[in-house]
């Protein structure tokens, strides 16, 4: 039996608290349809909704797991059965990782070079400052505030 005052369902009394939420503050619009969309598949029941949520944690934990074997290179233990294809892949792979390789190094050096740029750009504009600055304390020292020593 389902008690809910609010099914999970498209009616007028969905819609509205869905565009309030969003109104209001969009994550709340985004979790009414969530509710709306993804509702009776917890059934109004807190084991059922423990399950569901298990079982999106598991494919979340599965997916990492993938991820890491990608990350650890173990990808390329799995055999296709055939002994040629295998040294193939292995060695395209390696030339892919290289390849990778190589192209973090120019990131890098592109950063930081870009680094480099900003830093002496900031100084040029910092010296032209600080000459434009100079140049008006020197006309105001030249000046003597008007006083002469002629007596």
């Amino acid at each position: 039996m389902n008690t809910a005052i609010i099914k999970p369902q498209w009616s007028p009394l969905t819609i509205a608290l869905m565009v309030l939420g969003f109104i209001l503050f969009w994550p709340l619009g985004l979790a009414v349809l969530g509710y709306i969309l993804w509702g009776e598949k917890f059934g109004g029941s807190p084991e059922k909704a423990q399950a569901y949520w298990n079982k999106g944690k598991a494919w979340c934990t599965s997916n990492k797991g993938a991820q890491r074997n990608w990350n650890n290179r173990s990808y390329g233990m799995n055999s296709s059965g055939n002994a040629a294809f295998d040294e193939y892949r292995a060695e395209q792979l390696k030339r892919l990782e290289e390849e990778r390789a190589r192209l973090d190094a120019e990131i890098d050096a592109f950063h930081e070079y870009m680094a480099n740029l900003n830093k002496a750009k900031d100084r040029e504009e910092f010296d032209r400052f600080m000459n434009e600055r100079r140049g008006s304390r020197q006309g105001y020292g030249d000046q003597n505030n008007g006083w002469s020593n002629n007596g």
